[in-house]
């Protein structure tokens, strides 16, 4: 099968790596942050969460960055609530917003009012001019059953779209990344996603100096320090933190160096996959 560097052309032993901005359309403190990581930091895609409150605020300020669409059904603050935008009465909660957790999701949510939301999110973001360029799940709502990454697979083979999976080192209880290799789907060929809360530090150390060949996906959550984003989140520390990370720190920068990083986004995954169409 051919590896996901040679369907983008690169040489076998390049170490190219997508830096991914979660959280686009989360807050106000997100968009911020997120928008000035890609445009005069490190981050080379972000990820549109079109459910929630701030998401029209994230459109406005689009100016053509490589941004996917995060497709969302679970709603995770305490204080911070957003729900479905088709009527998806199983996607709701007791607050009446999506479920805070995704075992929650899995275990109330029905299966077709899942995939309309899904394809509705989507369809708005290609609505509001968004050159949408992968598909993600929140918190892994979206793939982590079978039932669910069904939809997943569907809507990134009919939008023909790269998607993010978790690292191959993560048991799903299914298939995953053959299923999608079937299909001619491109993504990554691992993923570093460190929990909150944390020290961004220490985890990328290892990262970069063992780096290998392939193509590896880093996830961060950058975040401006704001009231909003204080009153919204318990580990807003850890973003704000992601947010220097990737627009000021000099050694991040040297790490990258010292690991011949080549840096790329999920737009060249989108287009290497539609060139091979």
């Amino acid at each position: 099968m051919t590896s996901t560097l040679e369907r983008l052309g690169l040489a076998a032993d390049t170490r190219a790596v997508i830096i991914v901005c979660d959280g686009l359309g989360s807050s106000n403190a997100s968009n911020d942050a997120v928008f000035h990581s890609l445009r005069k930091g490190l981050a080379t895609s972000a990820g549109l969460q079109v459910p929630s409150p701030w998401a029209r605020g994230a459109v406005a300020d689009y100016q053509g960055e490589d941004v996917g669409v995060s497709l969302t059904l679970n709603s995770e603050f305490d204080r911070y609530r957003w729900g479905p935008i088709t009527h998806a009465p199983s996607l709701l909660d007791g607050d009446g917003g999506f479920p805070r957790t995704v075992d929650d999701l899995w275990e109330h949510a029905d299966v077709e009012e899942a995939r309309r939301e899904c394809r509705a999110q989507l369809e708005r973001a290609v609505l509001w001019g968004i050159d949408v360029s992968y598909l993600d799940a929140h918190l892994g709502g979206v793939y982590g059953r079978p039932e669910f990454f069904d939809i997943y697979l569907e809507l990134a083979a009919d939008f023909d779209l790269p998607v993010s999976l978790p690292d191959p080192s993560v048991d799903l209880g299914f298939p995953a990344r053959e299923l999608v290799a079937a299909e001619g789907v491109l993504s990554a060929d691992r993923v570093v996603n460190v929990p909150l809360p944390r020290e961004a530090r220490q985890p990328i150390v290892d990262l970069l100096r063992t780096l290998p060949a392939g193509v590896t996906e880093l996830h961060v959550r950058p975040a401006t320090d704001t009231p909003e984003l204080r009153a919204i989140s318990d580990h807003w520390a850890a973003r704000v933190g992601d947010a220097h990370l990737i627009t000021h720190d000099m050694w991040f920068k040297a790490e990258l160096r010292r690991a011949n990083a080549y840096l790329i986004g999920f737009r060249q995954l989108r287009d290497a996959q539609r060139q091979h169409d």
